[in-house]
């Protein structure tokens, strides 16, 4: 194993000169420093942690509060946690998950532990509890999603309410004018979850402006819930000729469900889904869908905690936008509806 000794030795300068360009609470000569970098590189030298956490007052480790909930999909959830923490490694910083639905708990375990140099927050609701007691603590955080109010943090997400109305714009374009929203489980809306919110939000606003009709059905995404779901909706707006739904789980159910009603897709009922785009393309229909881009949502909030961390990034709320793109299970309103 490569040592501090080692490295100084290559470089012809002392140990203590290495420790010093490590941790930068010496100032070193451009020259010598460039010396010592690349005795490093050359020698493939791996600093201790306990010892360089020691020097720097940094332990380089992000927490990442992810609670897993069984009303979320969590195969997105996993997906953004992946590239976070490889992404994070690019960086230099591994990554603490913390998957409980502890709340303000989780952060006071965090600051006060001295575990994580940074936080990076998802399932972020809009009056979040866990929000003050992240602008008292001071500690370098990024938010992977939108509070209701965002002054004071760093917000990285996917443009949900113009995903929103995008969908309602594809559908009215194609001459719809009675929808129905299949959304998350109830509990997502009950703790008023910012993604959830804010699709809802932006889609009804854009299918004021056309003239449409919604009408919005939170549900479990179960095959059981998704055909009482379904048949509460034709009873109570049998015109209904689109469907756009933000719950993953509901997909494969809802176009079960329609086939056994001998509703054609898009024939009949046109389908557009907020989700990733694996899962727009794995069912039976390929669905006309806006994409969750959760790798690239990831890079930003780690991109954007660093800067943070090394005291180079402001507060703002960076939204990706979003991209609807057409496939097979969405068509024209059938004539006459």
């Amino acid at each position: 194993m490569v040592t501090l000794a080692d490295v100084a030795q290559h470089a012809g300068v002392s140990a203590s000169t290495v420790s010093y360009v490590l941790s930068g609470k010496r100032t070193i000569s451009e020259v010598t420093k460039q010396r010592v970098e690349r005795s490093i590189q050359e020698l493939g030298y791996h600093p201790n942690a306990g010892a360089r956490a020691l020097a720097s007052s940094r332990s380089n480790i992000i927490a990442l509060m992810m609670p897993l909930r069984t009303d979320m999909y969590v195969p997105v959830m996993m997906e953004i946690a992946i590239a976070v923490a490889t992404h994070a490694r690019e960086h230099g910083f591994d990554v603490l998950m913390l998957t409980g639905e502890e709340g303000p708990a989780a952060v006071r375990r965090v600051v006060g532990s001295g575990l994580a140099d940074a936080i990076i927050l998802m399932d972020v609701e809009l009056d979040d509890a866990r929000l003050p007691l992240l602008r008292e603590s001071g500690r370098p955080a990024v938010l992977i999603g939108l509070p209701a109010q965002t002054t004071g943090f760093t917000c990285v997400d996917l443009d949900f309410a113009e995903a929103g109305a995008l969908c309602a714009e594809h559908l009215a374009q194609l001459g719809h004018r009675q929808i129905a929203v299949i959304g998350e489980a109830p509990a997502v809306y009950e703790r008023k979850t910012g993604f959830a919110e804010r699709t809802i939000d932006g889609l009804r606003t854009r299918a004021l402006q056309h003239g449409l009709r919604v009408l919005h059905r939170p549900c479990e995404g179960t095959y059981a819930a998704l055909a009482g779901a379904l048949g509460q909706i034709f009873t109570e707006r049998p015109d209904v000729t689109g469907f756009v739904v933000q719950n993953e789980q509901a997909l494969e159910p809802l176009l079960s469900l329609l086939r056994q009603d001998r509703r054609a897709v898009p024939e009949d009922i046109s389908v557009v889904a907020v989700c990733p785009e694996q899962v727009a393309l794995q069912g039976s229909v390929r669905l006309t869908s806006v994409t969750i881009p959760a790798r690239e949502m990831a890079r930003h909030a780690v991109d954007r905690l660093v800067s943070k961390i090394d005291g180079q990034a402001d507060e703002e709320v960076f939204l990706l936008a979003p991209e609807l793109v057409v496939r097979a299970s969405s068509g024209p309103a059938p004539a006459g509806r």
